[in-house]
């Protein structure tokens, strides 16, 4: 055998066994890249309750149409009605009220939950004429009343609440009190570490 035909042979079985340690080396590699934990694998959700069709707000962010929800009855309110505090008024004059629960299959981590609320039912004039209680994750909110958070009628509010989630699902269980529960919104952001540390 020649000295060039051996080279060829030695270059060849080289890049045989790179190709082979690639090829093992590659589901590996691909299963951390799709580690359901992953940031980029928990995308932001977000629901306009009541309505049924999708809302785009002022960002461009796309709000699905409602869903999630037992139980209870949704309404939509005057496409003119001023809703004060909120570059979205849009997102607060349909409501989902009366519902028992919402629940959202989530990937494990820690995600910010934002409620967004708006008293606009004209049976209701001041604090404690619409009063409930909910649970998001375990943590309580007992006696919520939308006009007394938002400071009146036709008003945005947002009830901000991190979870973490270790089940594959957040639930959020609603209790009447005075009136029913109401909630015009829903948006579940996913929360990175780096993000922990800087607030």
């Amino acid at each position: 055998m020649t000295r060039v035909n051996f080279a060829v042979r030695r270059i060849a079985t080289s890049f045989s066994l790179a190709l082979a340690a690639a090829l093992v080396a590659g589901p590996a590699i691909q299963a951390r890249a799709d580690d359901g934990d992953s940031p980029a694998k928990r995308p932001t959700i977000r629901i306009k309750a009541g309505s049924d069709e999708e809302f785009r707000d002022h960002k461009d962010q796309v709000w699905k149409a409602d869903e999630g929800f037992e139980g209870g009855e949704v309404i939509s309110r005057s496409p003119d009605m001023e809703i004060k505090n909120t570059k979205d008024p849009g997102l607060y004059r349909c409501e989902r009220y009366s519902m028992e629960s919402f629940a959202q299959k989530l990937p494990s981590g820690k995600y910010l939950v934002n409620l967004h609320f708006a008293e606009t039912y004209e049976g209701v004039y001041g604090e404690g004429e619409r009063v409930f209680s909910f649970d998001v994750e375990g943590k309580e909110f007992k006696d919520f009343d939308i006009f007394k958070k938002a400071g009146g009628v036709q008003k945005a509010y947002i009830e901000k609440v991190p979870v973490e989630i270790t089940d594959g699902a957040l639930d959020i269980k609603f209790t009447p009190n005075i009136q029913n529960p109401a909630i015009n919104a829903i948006e579940i952001v996913p929360v990175e570490e780096k993000d922990e540390k800087q607030e």
